[in-house]
């Protein structure tokens, strides 16, 4: 594309007006290596800021109850009204919830231990499928974990619904490939989830339903998705689709969210 050209010679989109001029724009201010995944972990970050912030303002403390598993621990309350997933008849008339409580989480270890995670296997998952469909995976597998465990009545934060989305998808691109490289991660990934088993049976308070939703979800996307950046213009438009239906998605949720927070408060 010339720097002075109005449509791509790839896709023949707009380079003024459209999902890819958009991405370009918006792909200036980001990262240049894994920018979604960067970009999950500052929002996740800026979040929990705010609600150990409200939750020190209505407390006092930032010792939660509980021991050294809650320092930084959130209250209740507070979590709640950002958007905590809740009960599924309460959630299907905030759906808002579904999305937003995979970005809230509960104390500081419960924080560290998902970014350490995220920022361990989101990089190499954002090179195979691309930034947009990347984007697109972890909302939909974190929504995924999110309606079971609702289902079976959960109040429950944290992104580990999403992140054992990732672990499914690339659990299910290893399925059926025997060269030794794929056999090496797919005994790697079973371990993680063995031991993510383990430590969720061994410890209370860890939505194992949201574990399950989101990595059943990211096993389907993996099965579904091819495992490589977008090539063609037509797959190039679909991943920018993607992409921008799942930022947006992000984005009207915390807005709905806030909103009804606000008028919680009138």
């Amino acid at each position: 594309m010339g720097s002075t050209g109005a449509r791509c010679y790839q896709c023949g989109a707009s380079t003024t007006f459209s999902l890819a001029a958009a991405s370009k724009s918006l792909g200036r201010l980001m990262p240049t290596t894994a920018p979604v995944t960067y970009g999950i972990l500052s929002v996740s970050c800026l979040l929990y800021a705010v609600s150990l912030a409200a939750t020190f303002r209505e407390t006092g403390t930032l010792v939660a109850p509980g021991g050294m598993f809650n320092i930084g621990g959130i209250a209740g309350d507070v979590l709640q009204r950002l958007g905590a997933s809740l009960p599924l008849f309460i959630d299907i008339n905030q759906p808002w919830r579904f999305v937003t409580a995979v970005f809230l989480h509960g104390s500081i270890l419960h924080i560290v231990f998902n970014m350490w995670v995220l920022m361990d296997v989101g990089p190499q998952i954002e090179e195979m499928y691309g930034s947009a469909r990347y984007l697109f995976i972890y909302v939909i597998t974190g929504i995924g974990g999110y309606i079971l465990s609702s289902y079976f009545g959960k109040f429950s934060v944290g992104g580990s619904g999403a992140l054992l989305g990732l672990i499914g998808v690339l659990l299910a691109l290893t399925m059926g490939r025997q060269s030794t490289s794929m056999q090496m991660l797919r005994g790697q990934l079973i371990r993680w989830l063995i031991y993510i088993a383990v430590w969720g049976f061994l410890f209370p308070g860890i939505d194992n339903w949201a574990h399950l939703g989101g990595f059943a979800t990211g096993f389907l996307l993996g099965k579904i998705l091819s495992d490589r950046p977008p090539a063609t213009a037509d797959e190039r438009k679909r991943a920018y689709a993607m992409g921008w239906f799942a930022a947006l998605t992000v984005v009207a949720s915390f807005v709905m969210a806030a909103m009804s927070a606000l008028r919680g408060q009138g």
